[in-house]
């Protein structure tokens, strides 16, 4: 696995990036700005750079042409823009990136970015190459929060209590639901147990609970953290 750079001023994107690649195995570095960007650069030599192009001290482009002009574009760089422009991607591309993401970025995209910029050759500066302008259909990494999933709603719908093996319990127990209150506290419960089920089953593999139960995983993060699942005790160290 890899060690990617993350560099964006915006806190909530370095940490949905962080935690969607961390998932996929690599060691995430963050930065929030160029200074930070440059030191941590230096100091670990990443196998890949994620890095904005508006930043309110430096932006991307001008570190990007930093880095060429000083012999430190030795790791392929893909740049990420809410604001890109055709003309700003060949721009990028003409002084060494790889790829262009626009924000709002789909998750498949970033993988597939991700899993082609790691596949290059290391020991070669990356060149000028045909400009990836990939554009962000739904669903999309940093978009709105209205997104409320209900994956499950009809099955609590038939008024029975609900057999249920939730991770705590391990696949031999059930738990059966109060059913004695608002429905969407009901909906929940269920919903919480379901998630923990699938993953302490799958081992905490969120690529595989995201096959398993037919999410999108840039969905499926933010469904646990909404019902409050704790990600951390069913992960393995680099669960993909």
């Amino acid at each position: 696995m890899a060690t990617i750079l993350v560099v964006d001023d915006e806190m909530g994107i370095r940490a949905l990036l962080s935690e969607i690649l961390s998932d996929e195995g690599h060691t995430i570095e963050l930065a929030e700005n160029a200074a930070q960007a440059r030191a941590t650069r230096e100091r670990l030599r990443p196998d890949l750079v994620l890095l904005d192009i508006w930043m309110p001290d430096v932006d991307g482009i001008t570190l990007l042409k930093e880095w060429g002009a000083t012999g430190q574009l030795n790791m392929p760089v893909i740049m990420m823009s809410g604001h890109g422009t055709i003309d700003t991607a060949v721009e990028a591309t003409k002084y060494g990136a790889i790829a262009f993401l626009e924000k709002p970025i789909t998750l498949q995209k970033l993988l597939r970015a991700v899993e082609q910029a790691l596949a290059r050759t290391p020991s070669k500066p990356p060149a000028a190459a045909p400009v990836s302008l990939m554009s962000a259909p739904q669903p999309m990494l940093g978009a709105g929060h209205g997104d409320v999933l209900m994956t499950v709603e009809s099955a609590m719908t038939g008024g029975m209590g609900l057999p249920v093996m939730p991770a705590d319990l391990g696949p031999q127990s059930e738990q059966s639901f109060d059913l004695d209150r608002p429905l969407r506290e009901a909906r929940d419960a269920f919903e919480k147990s379901y998630f923990e089920f699938h993953l302490a089953r799958e081992n905490g593999s969120m690529t595989r609970v995201a096959e398993k139960t037919g999410l999108e995983r840039t969905h499926l993060y933010r469904k646990l953290k909404q019902l409050g699942v704790d990600l951390s005790r069913n992960r393995r160290g680099g669960a993909a």
